[in-house]
C-alpha cells in the first residue's frame, strides 16, 4: 500500500513538473520581451534627434603608387600608429589619408578633389529657428561643408557655432525649428553595469542601435583630450559612431561617443563617451559666447605615490602632490607650496590627477574653491580665488612621472652657465652627466635637468647637493627637478 502511494506521488510530481518549468521558462522569454522592448522604446524616442553628419573639404591630390596600399590591409600590425592607439571616428574614409589608386588611374599633381568624413550627432538645443546640434570636434574640424541628415530624410546645411578642441566637442547650427531635442540625463545617477544604448552612423549605416552595459567611469589620463572624464561601455561602436548618444534606458543622453580602444580600428569591446554634464556644459559655453572660459590656479601636479607619500611623512598614498607653483599666479597668492599635498577639493576627496583638473577647468574664472591641504603633516584649509585660463596656461597641469634610481654628476650653476643655458644662476645645481642604466635614467633625469631640492631643502651649490645625498637614510631620496620650466618630484632609490 505505502509502495502504491509513493507511486501515485511520483506520478504526480511528473505531470506537475513540465507545467512549472515551462512556465518558468515562459516568465524568463516574457522578461526578455520586456527588456527588448525596453530598447525599441529608447530607439523610437531617441533616433529622430540623431544626425548623420557628412563634411567635404577641397584638399590637393596625391601622387600615388599604383601597385599597394600606403596603409597596408587594414590590419592593426600593419597601421603605421602601432597595435594599441585611440582610433578617431571619421568613417570608412579618413580625411588626408591617402588612397589606393588603380592601376592606370593616377591623380593629376595639385589638381583639386573633395574628400569626405562622416559622423554623429544629435540635437542638443533650439532657440529662435536655430537648431543646435552637439558633436565631436574632431568630426568637423578643418572642413568647409557641412551637411546633417535626419531620420525622416530631411537634409540641412550647418554652420560651426563653436568648437572647443580641448575636450573634442563641438556645436554646429542649422536654420531649422520644431526638431526634436534630446533628453538630458543625470550623469552623477549613472552605475557601472547599467544599460546603455549607442545610437550614431557607424560606416554611413545611418541611424544604427547597438546595446551594452557601463563597464566603468571616470576614466582619465588616456591621451584622447586634453580634458578626460570618460564612461567607458561595451556597447559597439565603430567608425562613424563619434559624435552620437549615449543613451540610458529611459532614453536620457548620458554621454556622447568619442573614442574606441583598438588593435585593428573596429570595434572590440571598448569605447569611451563623454560625461553628458561635461558636453552640455562646454556646448552651452559655445552656443552663448562661442568660446568656452576655463578656471586657471597654476600649480603643476603629480600623483601621490606610496614612495612619494613615505617621503612626505603622510599615513598614505590619498592626495595630489603640488609639485609647482607659478609665481603670481591664483595659486602662489593664496599660499599654496610645492610639497602641498591637496586631499579635498570642494570638499570632494582627490586622489585622481585626471578628475582634478577637470573640476579646476570647470571652475568659473573670478569664483573662490576651497582646499584641504597637509602641510609639514598638519591639514589645513585655503582659498583661491580662481583666474580665467588663458592659450599659454593649463589649469593644473600634469607632471610625468618618474621612476626610481640614481647616478648622476652635477654642477653649480654659475653666472656664465646660467646665461649659456638661460637659467637661473644661484637656484639649484644642473645635471652634466647621467650615466646608462643608472636610477636616475630610469627615473627620467637627463644632462639639463637642474635639481632643486634634496629631501625637501634646497640645493644651490654641487657640494650641497653631493651632502644632501650623502646623508640620506635608507639609500632613498627625494628630489624636485625642473625641465624646462616644469618641476616634479621623483624618489630615487639605490642598494
Amino acid at each position: 500500500m505505502l509502495g502504491y502511494r509513493n507511486l501515485i506521488v511520483l506520478l504526480t510530481l511528473a505531470l506537475l513538473m513540465p507545467g512549472d518549468l515551462l512556465a518558468q521558462q515562459g516568465n524568463g522569454v516574457e522578461s526578455l520581451r520586456q527588456t527588448s522592448k525596453a530598447f525599441a522604446a529608447v530607439a523610437r524616442k531617441v533616433s529622430p534627434s540623431v544626425v548623420l553628419i557628412q563634411v567635404e573639404r577641397e584638399t590637393e591630390a596625391m601622387q600615388m603608387s599604383p601597385f599597394g596600399i600606403p596603409f597596408g590591409n587594414g590590419g592593426g600590425d600593419n597601421f603605421p600608429f602601432g597595435d594599441d592607439f585611440f582610433r578617431r571616428f571619421f568613417g570608412d574614409r579618413l580625411p588626408d589619408s591617402p588612397r589606393f589608386n588603380a592601376p592606370g588611374k593616377k591623380p593629376q599633381q595639385g589638381k583639386q578633389r573633395s574628400v569626405v568624413g562622416q559622423g554623429s550627432g544629435f540635437v542638443f538645443a533650439a532657440n529662435n529657428n536655430k537648431t543646435y546640434i552637439l558633436t565631436n570636434n574632431h568630426v568637423i574640424e578643418g572642413n568647409d561643408k557641412i551637411s546633417v541628415k535626419f531620420l525622416d530624410g530631411r537634409e540641412f546645411e550647418a554652420k560651426i557655432k563653436g568648437t572647443d578642441p580641448k575636450s573634442d566637442i563641438a556645436v554646429i547650427e542649422i536654420e531649422a525649428s520644431d526638431l526634436p531635442v534630446v533628453q538630458i540625463g543625470d550623469y552623477a545617477q549613472l552605475e557601472v553595469g547599467e544599460w546603455v544604448v549607442a545610437i550614431g552612423n557607424p560606416f554611413g549605416l545611418s541611424h544604427t542601435l547597438t546595446v551594452g552595459v557601463v563597464s566603468a567611469k571616470g576614466r582619465t589620463s588616456l591621451g584622447i583630450n586634453d580634458y578626460e572624464d570618460f564612461i567607458q561601455t561595451d556597447a559597439a561602436i565603430n567608425p562613424g559612431n563619434s559624435g552620437g548618444p549615449l543613451v540610458n534606458l529611459d532614453g536620457e543622453v548620458i554621454g556622447m561617443n568619442t573614442a574606441i580602444f583598438s588593435r585593428s580600428g573596429g570595434y572590440m569591446g571598448i569605447g569611451f563617451a563623454i560625461p553628458i554634464n561635461l558636453a552640455a556644459r562646454i556646448a552651452n559655453q559655445l552656443i552663448e559666447k562661442g568660446e568656452v572660459e576655463r578656471g586657471y590656479l597654476g600649480i603643476m601636479i603629480q600623483p601621490l605615490t606610496s614612495d612619494l607619500a613615505k617621503s612626505f611623512d603622510l599615513k598614505n598614498d590619498k592626495g595630489i602632490l603640488i609639485a609647482q607653483v607659478t609665481k603670481n599666479s591664483p595659486a602662489d597668492k593664496a599660499g599654496l607650496k610645492a610639497g602641498d599635498v591637496i586631499v579635498n577639493y570642494q570638499g570632494r576627496p582627490m586622489s585622481d590627477t585626471g578628475d582634478f583638473r577637470n573640476q579646476v577647468a570647470l571652475a568659473q574664472p573670478g569664483s573662490k574653491v576651497e582646499f584641504d591641504i597637509i602641510r609639514d603633516g598638519k591639514q589645513r584649509s585655503i582659498s583661491v580665488k580662481v583666474d580665467k585660463l588663458s592659450d599659454h596656461k593649463l589649469a593644473a597641469q600634469e607632471s610625468s612621472q618618474a621612476s626610481e634610481k640614481l647616478g648622476l654628476v652635477v654642477q653649480t650653476i654659475t653666472a656664465d652657465l646660467a646665461k649659456q643655458l638661460g637659467i637661473k644662476a644661484g637656484k639649484g645645481v644642473i645635471v652634466t652627466e647621467v650615466a646608462p642604466g643608472s636610477v636616475a635614467t630610469m627615473a627620467g633625469i637627463s644632462p639639463g635637468s637642474v635639481i632643486l631640492e634634496v629631501n625637501r631643502k634646497a640645493v644651490n651649490t654641487a657640494a650641497e647637493f653631493n651632502q644632501a645625498v650623502k646623508s640620506s637614510t635608507n639609500n632613498k631620496v627625494l628630489l624636485l627637478v625642473r625641465d624646462d620650466d616644469v618641476s616634479r618630484y621623483v624618489v630615487l632609490s639605490w642598494r
